[in-house]
């Protein structure tokens, strides 16, 4: 830390080097104080567009959806106001109740009457459906009314509750209107009589109730929310008088004796947050304990570079510590909002950097991608490579993820400052101006930036009198120490630290006093710890808080076959127009061919765009870790593998199968074997589809035997509808005479063969029609 004198008029102020981070711990001096989104009117290019999208485009869209697939309709019937059976999951009330929640959000800083009354129409259905003793589900009183608090690891009752009480306590907020909230209440009495000592122990199997009484207790100061908050994270991983769901939903420990993430990745964020929310209030140092070290091992183990969480498909989370494959990343979006939600927490209770740094990640990236730039498609999963195969739709049967956009997306100001005593906090760059209560007055704050693609942040602080107190801007983890603070105005600029990730400046301050914060922001190479398999040998780019992805639209020859040597130079491409997405040229390769051993690759001029972008601009292939040399990357003409003096190539490969497994020599038990590998062409279905055996010299063959992948019952393979057999001679593909009486059998549990007039080949080609709304797959194929 070292202090310059600008022409006596300003201070200049360089931080070297961040400050380590201490275990959480609730803080040393008490919880922050957020500052409520609707007293921070967002001034900046980069979000205020995004939050004017979601008013007029994604809140409007969900509503509609809502309707059209009859989640709102299932209220009136519930209630007895329309006839009808029940429509859908047992979990789609949550939908409706986050649409609300979104929807007050808006309503708070924008007023809309038609909106409003369309809301209150809704709320009406809402307390239609409720029952007398306060229940309230439309599923279970509709379908299933015997079968009531039954299935709490899987019902989703208790989850349904807790984004009803959340929209509750926000449309209230934003409107003055209680009845919502009533209903809310009478549901959580209810619960408070079915659930705790000496009644049902079972905690929410799908965690979100916990955070959401925390929220309402903060709202009615009644003791018995927080009570019920504390009994059930308390209930977590308990076996005394309940049998435990597992770890699917955390429930295999209690939860103080937990230390890494395991399960569905959204219970286990909403969990977290829950419980950071309780260990604040109370201090429990066991909670805080078990909530620092699975922090760790969540962004030191099992976190992407995007800031995504929940590698597999499977169970929607978590497997094994640096399991991070790219193309089959899972990472839903609803996952990404957890992370930032649990994060925000952490960091109210402790004021500590890291933890803002988080949700800065998941706001830049995580979560960003998961909504299109017209604000009215969405994507569940979030991979961080596609083959041109993944787009993001309007809708799904399961809507969480376009549910929790529209209520995170809106708040984005109460992530912005902070405050505690004397203490006023900058934890995120977000051009706004905002009326901060601090000391025994009100502070407004204005800050102007064009971050995140600008390092400059000036900011003007007017109190209503002159008054020492202390300004801590967050120096993100990302500019590795290399930023400098210019306090304007006077020689002395007070007394200065940094602590905890933040810079601190404590001084006297009055009207139009004002700093500039300059954050170093080159393109920078960022590499994954070695045990990460999927990403050795390969390098991510990131510019300030924003990672970024190559699109084949951007990238003749294929994002997917670009190569980053390490000595490719990165240039930032200036921007037409102010809030346009900045973008990255780098003197990349591409590769053109590989042939066996042999590979040749061009020169290319690469341009990278931010990943959360990816995928507006139509669908085509998209890479975030790029290889450094060429062995790993892939060719045109779809995925390759070579098994010794063969190159087997498909025209589509999920990318966790394994193409040389066609051709390893492991015979299989049956067609539904799951213990060997295989090749598929999934998630392709109905579609046409080839594999291709290539010699390094052409040999003669008669007959082609393949063994099909069919997991009837179990998954979306199936045996094709149809398929037949090409070879390649002089260049040339053409059909082979199939000898008579030899058809091209599609049997399972057994060679499906097929003889032919004996052809010296360059190469042979099996190509398959696949069922409609099928895939198929191939354990093994012998040529003779």
């Amino acid at each position: 830390m070292r202090r310059l004198v600008l022409a006596a008029l300003s201070v200049l102020l360089v931080a070297c080097q961040s400050n380590p981070s201490r275990p959480a711990g609730g803080g040393t001096r008490g919880r922050l104080e957020p500052v409520p989104f609707e007293r921070v009117k967002l001034e900046d290019s980069f979000w205020k567009p995004k939050v004017e999208t979601n008013r007029r485009v994604t809140v409007e869209a969900c509503l509609a959806k809502c309707e059209e697939t009859g989640r709102i309709a299932n209220f009136a019937r519930c209630g007895g106001l329309e006839p009808g059976p029940h429509q859908g999951l047992l979990f789609n009330d949550s939908d409706v109740y986050k649409v609300i929640e979104g929807a007050a959000y808006t309503l708070a800083t924008t007023p809309d009457k038609a909106l409003e009354a369309r809301l209150d129409t809704l709320i009406d259905k809402i307390a239609a459906a409720q029952q007398p003793d306060g229940y309230l589900n439309t599923y279970y009183t509709m379908v299933e009314p015997a079968q009531r608090w039954k299935n709490i690891a899987h019902g989703h009752e208790l989850y349904c509750a807790g984004h009803l009480v959340e929209a509750a306590v926000a449309y209230e907020a934003a409107t003055g209107k209680r009845k919502l909230l009533d209903v809310a209440l009478r549901l959580v009495d209810h619960i408070d009589a079915t659930f705790g000592p000496g009644k049902k122990l079972d905690p929410p199997g799908h965690e979100e109730l916990e955070l959401a009484l925390v929220k309402l207790w903060r709202r009615t100061q009644d003791p018995r929310h927080l009570a019920l908050a504390r009994f059930f994270v308390d209930q977590r991983g308990s076996a005394q008088g309940r049998e435990r769901f597992g770890d699917y939903a955390q429930d295999h420990l209690p939860i103080r004796e937990q230390r890494e993430i395991v399960g569905h990745a959204v219970r286990a964020m909403y969990l977290y947050s829950g419980v950071a929310d309780v260990a604040g209030i109370t201090g429990d140092a066991e909670l805080w304990s078990a909530l620092d070290a699975i922090w760790h091992d969540v962004v030191d183990t099992k976190m992407y570079v995007t800031g995504g969480i929940g590698s597999s498909a499977s169970n929607e989370g978590i497997t094994h510590s640096f399991d991070l494959p790219n193309e089959t990343a899972y990472c839903e979006t609803c996952a990404q909002i957890g992370m930032a939600l649990w994060n925000q927490r952490m960091f109210l209770a402790t004021g500590e950097g890291r933890f803002a740094d988080i949700v800065e990640l998941e706001l830049f990236n995580g979560f960003l991608s998961g909504v299109s730039a017209s604000g009215d498609r969405f994507f569940y999963a979030n991979p961080l490579a596609s083959a041109g195969d993944r787009a993001r739709v309007p809708w799904f049967d399961c809507s969480c993820c376009p549910s929790n956009v529209v209520r995170f997306l809106p708040a984005i100001g109460e992530r912005i400052y902070a405050h505690r005593g004397d203490e006023l906090f900058v934890s995120q760059y977000v051009g706004s101006d905002a009326v901060i209560p601090l000391a025994g007055q009100n502070v407004r704050v204005s800050q102007r930036t064009e971050y995140p693609f600008d390092g400059v942040v000036r900011m003007q602080l007017d109190p209503e009198q002159e008054a020492e107190f202390e300004l801590r801007l967050r120096v993100p983890q990302w500019c590795d120490g290399k930023f400098e603070v210019a306090v304007a105005g006077e020689e002395d600029a007070g007394s200065t630290a940094l602590v905890d990730g933040f810079f601190c400046v404590r001084r006297r301050w009055k009207q139009g006093d004002s700093l500039v914060l300059r954050m170093e922001m080159p393109p920078r190479r960022v590499y994954a710890d070695p045990r990460v398999e999927a990403n050795r040998g390969r390098v991510a780019i990131q510019r300030g808080p924003v990672v970024y992805c190559a699109e084949g639209v951007d990238n003749s020859g294929g994002a997917l076959a670009l190569v980053l040597p390490k000595s490719a130079d990165l240039a930032v491409i200036p921007t037409a127009a102010r809030g346009e997405p900045v973008r990255i040229a780098a003197d990349a390769q591409v590769l053109v061919e590989r042939r066996f051993d042999a590979v040749r690759t061009e020169p290319r001029h690469a341009t990278l765009v931010p990943y959360y972008s990816w995928g507006n601009r139509g669908t085509s292939d998209m890479v975030t870790w790029f290889p450094e040399s060429a062995e790993l990357a892939r060719a045109p003409g779809g995925p390759s593998a070579q098994v010794g003096e063969i190159l087997v190539r498909a025209s589509h490969a999920w990318p966790s199968d394994s193409l040389a497994a066609v051709i390893d020599g492991v015979s299989p038990k049956a067609s539904n074997d799951h213990d060997i590998p295989r090749h598929t062409f999934w998630s392709h279905r109905g579609t046409n589809e080839w594999l291709v055996q290539e010699f390094r010299l052409p040999k003669p063959v008669s007959s082609s035997s393949v063994y099909w992948f069919d997991d009837t019952g179990r998954g979306g393979c199936r045996v094709p509808k149809s398929w037949r057999i090409s070879c390649r001679v002089n260049g040339e593909w053409k059909p082979v005479q199939l000898a008579s009486g030899e058809t091209c059998a599609t049997n399972v549990d057994t060679w499906c063969t097929v003889k032919f007039v004996r052809v010296l080949a360059e190469a042979v080609r099996l190509e398959v029609e696949l069922q409609p709304e099928m895939s198929a797959g191939v354990l093994e194929w012998k040529l003779e």
